[in-house]
């Protein structure tokens, strides 16, 4: 009998003890996860949604270039959609945002057909942008079939090395700034190929980020 007591016993203990642990498992897994709710913190979102914040007196910008002559081009700055086909201010051709070196203030916006329209606008255009003016341009559907020289040449003096390569059909993306004295390091270029390309007929959309730096006085 006291073999027979003490087996019960033994039992007894051991569901005790079993039940204390499948309790105490799934408290603590409910702590865990309590816990995790509470110091979870959401990845921080920076300026138009680039990949880190820029510095002190730096703007931060975004843009892409149009997709095939489907989807308009997006131009970013300071989390400011500057243009883009929700605004419907996007055309085919190069499409241009001006924005102050100095504040960061959207100037203007314009678009130039470059298949079925003229240069000269677009020349004209170029002549009256003033020093210190930040000059975002980016393409869609054909930006460079009515480029000549002169248009070139004003787009190159505004630090763009592509300009002077940039054929039909290719996508392009570049910020500048008028009276750069250096050449920018914010140009992205795909060339339109047949064998490359990955819509029908255009290459894939590039896009580009950073930080430009503000200037001063």
């Amino acid at each position: 009998m006291r073999i027979a007591g003490a087996a019960k016993l033994v039992v007894v203990i051991a569901i005790f003890l079993l039940t204390f642990y499948v309790i105490s498992q799934v408290f603590e897994i409910k702590m865990d996860a309590n816990l995790g709710h509470i110091f979870a913190t959401k990845p921080p979102r920076y300026k138009c949604g680039i990949s880190k914040a820029c510095p002190e007196k730096h703007f931060a910008f975004k843009m892409s270039s149009g997709a095939a002559n489907v989807v308009g081009p997006k131009i970013c700055v300071e989390d400011n959609v500057l243009m883009s086909g929700v605004k419907n201010n996007v055309g085919r051709g190069i499409n241009i945002a001006l924005v102050n070196g100095r504040t960061g203030e959207l100037l203007d916006t314009k678009f130039f057909d470059m298949w079925g329209g003229d240069v000269t606008p677009l020349i004209e255009f170029l002549k009256t942008i003033q020093d210190g003016t930040i000059v975002l341009m980016a393409t869609y559907d054909d930006g460079a079939t009515k480029l000549n020289d002169e248009a070139r040449k004003l787009i190159a003096e505004l630090g763009s090395t592509s300009i002077t390569n940039l054929g039909f059909r290719d996508n392009w993306v570049f910020c500048g700034g008028k009276g750069i004295k250096t050449k920018s390091p914010f140009e992205q270029h795909i060339k339109n190929n047949k064998d490359t390309n990955k819509y029908e007929g255009w290459p894939e959309v590039v896009e580009m980020e950073g930080c430009i730096p503000q200037k001063q006085e």
